[in-house]
């Protein structure tokens, strides 16, 4: 991106509310009668920071949040998204801001701003560090911060040293007339009430200002006059900056020079109509793409385009922040565009959201896989040892991964529901990259879930960064009825999986039941994608040759470009073996790692099922074949161990 100053390590510092949103998740309902809901960061200028940061800017929040779980999430969703945290001040005394607000109709969204004494309108002047503001190209100032004389006092320190300093200064508009002390706590979605107070006092600001973004109630407030011509005009005599108005569905109207009588005489993006699931949002995802376009260099029309994308992403879907689109779908969005009225229900747009919003980068994966049930069950009954016992196992399993992982990037476990649930707390305990746990029934063909065939219900239930994983036995010579059977099995669990937000691994053995060639694995692939099954990763048993890595790699770049990649398994396979499997893929960078298990654990849960093993013995045994295995992985791949 061209940047007019190079210099500096940010672009945008964005300043004011930071929260959390609770968005009611019973669409068409009352918010006195919604009963479940979705978390996400909130509040103008944090959305803005997330928002900016997805399409490629480099910025970072001014605000506060309190020294509690909601504000150790707002900063942790930061470090996620992109945003530089420097000019984020925990408050010992205060809490963060809540707001619980639901979708009643397309038309009213009812929210509740918990804001009393909250953390962010703490924001003071000697929380505005002068080497902060001059490390970014242009700062965005908001409205409600204005409200009260410390915030205010805060940002107009930024504004004088962000001038001082050559750089831009942005005002979004952003009003709140309840946050001002004009309404009502049970009418935070009220746009609009005149206040001749609140235009005298937001007047002030206009003449500091480089841009100037707001709906048309926000242009009547800031300037005081009552028809939107006499605003605009009044705006201008008090700022030269540029001049965005917003106007909804009809996209937006930027104005550079002079106001004429002609209110659509100004610069015009191309619009997105869309059906409005959500307007809350939807302004801070305009910015967010308007800001893109403008610190990039790109002309006017084009930032306006791209502010309005962006508005028609938010407004499609439920949550704020969330739904900002990156830069990729942005671009995605613009060349392909859609065929659908509402946004949210075009697959392959929330497909470019999913995999370009992804919690974390997992680059390589070596993972001790111990989420068997039925081959440790078999073998406790074999040496005579009560099942029960192979829960305290599978927690020694988890010990000896982390001591190989030792807080290193690039390892990660399987582990299961049955026998496996003390071993997730100890594995919480530890820095794992990654954690998946099974869903099929073990060893059903044609498949089916374990515990319940209501797959989505039971994964809502599951933490947000916790992977499913589904072994199929697919084959694609298989007979019809039974291939049509396992295919819809795996996109109803796809469908639930993109319905929960949790990333999903589906492992597929086709040389248990028919001839493995070049062939075999794309063959079975293509199907999968043909049906829009698009899983984040794939878990194949070794190929016999190079060809069929290529070939399999050309089928998932193909269909799914952002797929995370493929993972090997073990089937037991000695040391050695998958040695020679490691290497067999060192031309196919689209395997990432390994999932091998029985390889690793076998021997140490015979031997400590058995009584003939110690904790520490079956730790030490665990982890040395796991140590080993993970060297030969980074050995195929000429990289050490960091």
């Amino acid at each position: 991106m061209d940047r007019a100053d190079t210099g500096r390590a940010l672009d945008v510092i964005t300043i004011g509310r930071s929260s959390v949103d609770l968005y009611g998740q019973q669409i068409g309902s009352r918010l006195e009668d919604i009963t479940s809901f979705a978390k996400s960061v909130g509040g103008c200028p944090a959305n803005i920071a997330i928002g900016t940061a997805r399409l490629g800017l480099r910025s970072a929040l001014l605000s506060r949040v309190g020294d509690e779980q909601i504000g150790r999430y707002i900063r942790e969703q930061m470090v996620r998204e992109g945003v530089a945290t420097d000019g984020i001040i925990t408050d010992a005394e205060r809490l963060s801001a809540l707001v619980i607000l639901s979708v009643e109709n397309d038309k009213s969204f009812p929210l509740i701003f918990y804001r009393e004494n909250c953390a962010d309108m703490a924001l003071d002047e000697g929380d505005v560090d002068p080497e902060f503001i001059r490390s970014a190209r242009a700062v965005v100032v908001t409205g409600t911060h204005f409200s009260k004389p410390k915030p205010d006092a805060a940002q107009r320190k930024a504004i004088r040293l962000m001038k001082e300093a050559g750089g831009k200064v942005v005002f979004d508009i952003d009003y709140r007339p309840n946050l001002w002390g004009l309404a009502g706590h049970g009418e935070g979605d009220s746009r609009y009430i005149a206040s001749d107070a609140v235009s005298n006092h937001l007047k002030t600001v206009l003449a500091d200002c480089n841009l100037i973004v707001g709906t048309e109630e926000e242009v009547l407030i800031a300037s005081g006059e009552e028809d939107l011509l006499s605003a605009l005009k009044t705006i201008r005599a008090l700022s030269s900056g540029t001049i965005v108005l917003k106007r909804g569905p009809m996209g937006c109207i930027v104005y550079e020079g002079a106001i004429s009588d002609d209110l659509e005489d100004g610069i015009v993006g191309k619009g997105f109509p869309i059906e409005v699931f959500n307007v809350l949002g939807a302004g801070d995802a305009f910015m967010s793409g308007f800001l893109r376009g403008w610190l990039g260099g790109e002309p006017l029309a084009t930032a306006a385009t791209w502010a309005n994308a962006c508005g028609a992403f938010a407004v499609s879907r439920l949550l704020c922040a969330p739904e900002i689109p990156t830069f990729e779908e942005l671009q995605y969005f613009l060349k392909h565009g859609s065929k659908f009225h509402a946004l949210r229900k075009d697959e392959a747009i929330n497909h470019v959201h999913w995999a370009t919003t992804r919690r974390r980068e997992i680059p390589s994966m070596m993972t001790f896989a111990i989420d068997h049930r039925v081959q440790l069950e078999d073998l406790a009954q074999k040496v005579g040892a009560d099942a029960a016992k192979i829960r305290a196992f599978k927690e020694l399993a988890v010990k000896a991964a982390a001591k190989v992982a030792d807080d290193r990037d690039g390892y990660g476990m399987l582990l299961d529901e049955k026998f496996g649930r003390e071993a997730m707390f100890e594995f919480a305990r530890h820095n794992f990259n990654w954690l998946g746990r099974p869903v099929e029934l073990p060893g059903s063909r044609p498949l089916r879930f374990e515990f319940s065939q209501d797959i989505g219900s039971q994964l809502a239930e599951w933490p947000v960064d916790h992977c499913i994983k589904c072994l199929c036995f697919y084959h694609p010579d298989d007979p019809a009825d039974l291939k049509l059977e396992q295919q819809q099995k795996l996109r109803t669990l796809f469908e639930a999986a993109r319905k929960v937000g949790r990333e999903l691994l589906i492992e597929i053995i086709a040389g248990k039941h028919g001839k493995l060639d070049d062939n075999t694995i794309p063959r079975a692939l293509e199907e999968l994608y043909t049906l829009g099954i698009k899983p984040d990763w794939w878990k194949l048993e070794p190929q016999a040759s190079a060809t069929a890595w290529k070939n399999i790699e050309a089928v998932i770049e193909k269909h799914d470009p952002w797929c995370r990649g493929v993972v090997l398994l073990g089937l037991e396979a000695p040391h050695d073996e998958l040695e020679a499997a490691f290497a067999a893929t060192a031309g196919a960078p689209i395997v990432k790692g390994f999932a091998v298990g029985r390889t690793l654990f076998m021997d140490a849960a015979e031997g400590w099922l058995s009584g003939k093993l110690s904790d520490e013995a079956a730790i030490d045994d665990m982890a040395d074949r796991f140590e080993k295995l993970t060297k030969a992985w980074l050995a195929s791949r000429n990289r050490e161990a960091a």
